[in-house]
This record gives structure tokens, C-alpha cells and sequence, in this order.
């Protein structure tokens, strides 16, 4: 049974499973139903949520972006699955497959970020999660936002490499920012 976690809660991935090689981070959301009289003539819009990972090293230098615009790491042990720009449908609207044992040894933290590339704020997005899925597809752990408001992004979560064990924590970091780039100091200032 995949373990729930809360805001800045770490667990510790190579304890949880046995030969740990690959994981998938998957993101999910819905947008919130228009309500009102006017709601069933204009409905909700859709809202272009976008999950972004930087790969940093040991002194918190970014190493290299995945995101929608660069699918792949340079190293190409991380994939980014494709760019969802709804939110709808079940399960994972993103994912990001990683590659553990090819990761370059200079590879110490990989943040996991998501940004409204159209910046339309979080006020709108409801049940939304970030999962961690082993190599056999199994959720290990997974982390429901509350983080609602006028923010455009989130460092959800940060995967860390210490003593041989890769580590999981839920961040839930608010900020401004519709690109990866933009979200890039929050991150670097909260490992």
C-alpha cells in the first residue's frame, strides 16, 4: 500500500522498495467546475499545468532541465512522457520517467516542479497529487497538494541521493513563475 504523505514529510524510496532501478513521478489535477449562472453557457477553462524536473548536483547547481520543451536529460536517464494541457482525464496527467542507475554520479537531488505555463493560478486546480511509482508500476508513496491560491507554481517534491539510498520529500513550496526556469530559485533555496 502506497504510504500518504504530508507537507515536508521524507521517506526513504530504497528502504520502501526492494532493487530499486526505476521510477516514474506522475502528476495529476482537475480543474474546478465553473459554478453559477453563466457556468453553463462558458463552463471552466482548462488550465495548462506543466511538470518539470531539474537534475542539481551536490553544491545546488542545475545540472540539466527536463521539461515540456526538452523531453529528455542529456544523460537520457530521464523522460519526460509529454506536455497535458488540460488536466483531464484519470490518473497521471504528466509523468517523468527516471532512470536511477544511469544517472550521472553528479546527480545529488532531482526537484520536481509544476507551473501554470499560462499563469492562471492555483485557485482553480483541485485534487491534485504528485505519486511516485517503482520500476514494476507499483505507487510508493504519493503527495495530495492543499497548496491552493494565487500562485502560478509549486516545487512539489525533491528526490535526494545520500549514504547510497534515494530519498523522497514532499516540498509543496508556493511561487510565482509559468516556466521551470522562473521556479529555479525557489527550488535551489529550499533543498
Amino acid at each position: 500500500m502506497a504510504i500518504n504523505l504530508s507537507k515536508n514529510t521524507t521517506i526513504s524510496l530504497t528502504k520502501e522498495v526492494d532493487k530499486l532501478s526505476n521510477i516514474k513521478v506522475g502528476l495529476g489535477w482537475d480543474v474546478a467546475k465553473a459554478k453559477g449562472l453563466f457556468a453553463s453557457f462558458f463552463g471552466s477553462d482548462s488550465i495548462d499545468l506543466d511538470a518539470s524536473c531539474l537534475l542539481i548536483d551536490k553544491d545546488k547547481q542545475v545540472i540539466d532541465t527536463i521539461w515540456y520543451r526538452q523531453l529528455r536529460s542529456k544523460c537520457r536517464s530521464v523522460h519526460h512522457q509529454g506536455d497535458n494541457r488540460t488536466g483531464e482525464g484519470e490518473g497521471d496527467d504528466e509523468t517523468i520517467s527516471i532512470n536511477l542507475n544511469k544517472l550521472p554520479s553528479s546527480v545529488k537531488y532531482i526537484a520536481i516542479t509544476v507551473n501554470s505555463f499560462t499563469g492562471q493560478s492555483f485557485e482553480n486546480v483541485r485534487n491534485a497529487f504528485c505519486r511516485v511509482r517503482d520500476q514494476s508500476s507499483k505507487e510508493v508513496c504519493r503527495y495530495t497538494l492543499t497548496e491552493q491560491g494565487d500562485h502560478t507554481g509549486i516545487f512539489i517534491g525533491l528526490l535526494s541521493y545520500d549514504n547510497q539510498e534515494w530519498h523522497f520529500t514532499s516540498k509543496g513550496v508556493t511561487t510565482s513563475g509559468n516556466s521551470v526556469k522562473q521556479l529555479e530559485a525557489t527550488v535551489i533555496n529550499h533543498i
